[in-house]
């Protein structure tokens, strides 16, 4: 049996390299079983195999060599096997070459769907395997198309799709189809259709990614993250610190003239970039967590892990930032909760509190 379209497949699959050679054999040899056993009724074993320098596709039936047939699928008469070939023997197995001329529309359907099953089942694979290996990756992708607020992707390297949701958007870009972007591989989901590769440019991690690019010392492990918070589109904060007293771990991270700081707010279409040194001592790292707000005092209720910050009346929007942003990432940078109040009101309140006292007295 020779189906020149069955090989013109396999060379096209194995092209595109998603797909071993192996794996799509398989696939078409238990198609090929499949649609045999829809056309003739057969329950003996069979195998499929290919030729492909020749381009022939022949089926084989396998039966074993025994004294009494009790099974005419599974087993075959010693008689009935010398017929065949003079040398056989009990135990032997007899294979014969029951390739038909062709197989009926309904039989190439059902090795058709045998086959699609059995490629989409291990692109899926391939897919779930070569993605995970991946996540937490930054990678080059292009726009393919939109669908409502979702925008789909096509991950350089590959024909790998990303999903990319409306929360995983920064909110002040526009994307095109045939735009090149960079996107983060956040995770891999199973969908209806199999796993999806979740991309993302909204989130901490694709900024951690883009400061490892920028940053040498950090990819060396030189300068080492301590913490990254984020909203996208509008501001992120960045802790760092070094082990090594020679290195400058922030002005690691900014460059010579910015330069590198400055990369990195490029890519993330102009989104405010706050690059602080970490430390152990929370009053001391809460309050540079507020940068670039200036703070005057911090007193903290280690119990409930409050803190109460003391700004200039004139930073107090500053520190507290456009909706809160600014004293909301400080928050979740540092894990302690913020209360920023302006300077006079500090005042007034103890300047009330000394004169209840003199009252009392």
């Amino acid at each position: 049996m020779i189906n020149r379209e069955f090989f013109q497949a396999l060379e096209e699959f194995a092209k595109e390299k998603i797909i071993s050679r192996e794996v799509l054999v398989d696939a078409l040899e238990s198609g090929i079983a499949a649609a045999y056993k829809k056309e003739y009724g057969e329950s003996k074993p069979i195998a499929v195999r290919f030729n492909e320098e020749r381009q022939t596709v022949n089926v084989y039936a396998h039966r074993i060599v025994v004294e009494e047939v009790e099974d005419p699928d599974q087993q075959i008469s010693l008689e009935e096997a010398r017929e065949i070939k003079s040398t056989y023997k009990i135990g032997d197995i007899v294979i014969e070459d029951i390739t038909p001329k062709e197989f009926s529309r309904i039989a190439a359907q059902t090795a058709k769907q045998v086959i699609m099953q059995k490629l989409n089942d291990a692109k899926k694979e391939f897919v779930r395997n070569e993605m995970t290996e991946r996540q937490g990756e930054l990678v080059n992708a292009v726009v393919r198309r939109k669908e409502g607020p979702t925008v789909y992707v096509e991950i350089s390297g590959s024909q790998m799709e990303g999903v990319m949701a409306q929360s995983d958007q920064i909110p002040t870009e526009t994307y095109n189809v045939g735009d090149v972007i960079k996107v983060f591989i956040k995770k891999i989901r199973e969908g209806r259709n199999g796993p999806q590769v979740v991309v993302s440019r909204s989130s901490a991690g694709f900024v951690r990614k883009l400061f490892e690019m920028e940053v040498p010392e950090i990819k060396a492990g030189l300068v080492k993250i301590a913490g990254i918070v984020r909203e996208g589109g509008f501001r992120t904060k960045l802790a760092v610190y070094s082990e090594d007293p020679n290195v400058d771990a922030v002005g690691a991270c900014i460059g010579n003239k910015g330069v590198r700081v400055n990369a990195v707010v490029g890519e993330l279409a102009g989104e405010k970039v706050d690059v602080i040194e970490w430390c152990s001592d929370a009053i001391e790292y809460i309050a540079r967590a507020l940068s670039p707000a200036q703070v005057l005092m911090v007193s903290i209720n280690e119990e409930e892990k409050t803190a109460r910050v003391v700004v200039p009346d004139e930073k107090l929007s500053l520190a507290i930032g456009r909706n809160g942003q600014n004293a909301r990432l400080a928050a979740k940078l540092t894990g302690w909760k913020i209360d920023v109040k302006p300077y006079s009101s500090v005042m007034a309140a103890e300047g009330a509190a000394e004169e209840e006292a003199a009252d009392a007295e």
